[in-house]
């Protein structure tokens, strides 16, 4: 699995001198070789990386403070994108954040490499911690955000709590990620999901969108 195509993050930290997307690609495409053949992240060293990439140890330090981090940027540049919310309503985001969300347990389906990354990642506290907090922390309080967006406007219960409400939209698709892996991830999983929550979480004067 090649992640020639992918870009480095824009929020990205600048360190040193300028970045080169090149060597940045090479660094992400040679992490993504050794895995393709079998090295496990525990046995995957700066060293090792900087050799397969060819390129200095200081080429990879300039972008990334430590394996953590470059792991993290690996299995990011491997999913799908992070999507671009419409706001247009609260429904309207949500129906994008969910079939994202879907997306990405494809993703994990279908990729073999993928799936035993993650794997390992959770078997890693410091990797998984990295994770959590860049990754999965993130997106969770972007769906909090829009659920609050959507309680000013009247879209959401206000007495509704939205902790709550996030693991009512995106519980349904995590469990058929994670623990029911042989059920199907339909085109219209989001729009149903979003929509039967929403029929108990609108307010009663509410009309559906």
């Amino acid at each position: 699995m090649s992640l020639a195509g992918s870009r480095p993050r824009p929020d990205a930290p600048a360190r040193g001198r300028p970045r080169s997307e090149a060597a940045e690609r090479a660094i992400l495409d040679g992490v993504m070789r050794l895995l393709e053949e079998g090295v496990p992240l525990a046995e995957l060293s700066i060293e090792r990386i900087a050799r397969t990439a060819g390129v200095g140890k200081a080429t990879i330090y300039r972008r990334w403070s430590g394996k953590e981090e470059l792991f993290i940027e690996v299995v990011r540049a491997a999913e799908p994108p992070e999507p671009e919310l419409p706001g247009t309503s609260m429904r309207d985001d949500l129906l994008v954040l969910l079939e994202n969300l879907r997306q990405r347990g494809l993703a994990s389906r279908s990729s073999v490499l993928l799936h035993n990354v993650h794997v390992q990642m959770k078997s890693n506290p410091r990797i998984w911690a990295a994770y959590h907090e860049n990754v999965i922390e993130p997106r969770r309080r972007l769906v909090l955000d829009v659920l609050r967006r959507g309680q000013l406007n009247g879209e959401l219960r206000a007495d509704v709590d939205v902790d709550l409400a996030n693991d009512l939209f995106v519980g349904p698709i995590l469990v058929r990620s994670v623990l029911r892996p042989e059920v199907d991830l339909p085109e219209d999983l989001a729009q149903e999901i979003v929509d039967s929550v929403l029929a108990g979480l609108r307010p009663v004067s509410s009309t559906a969108s």
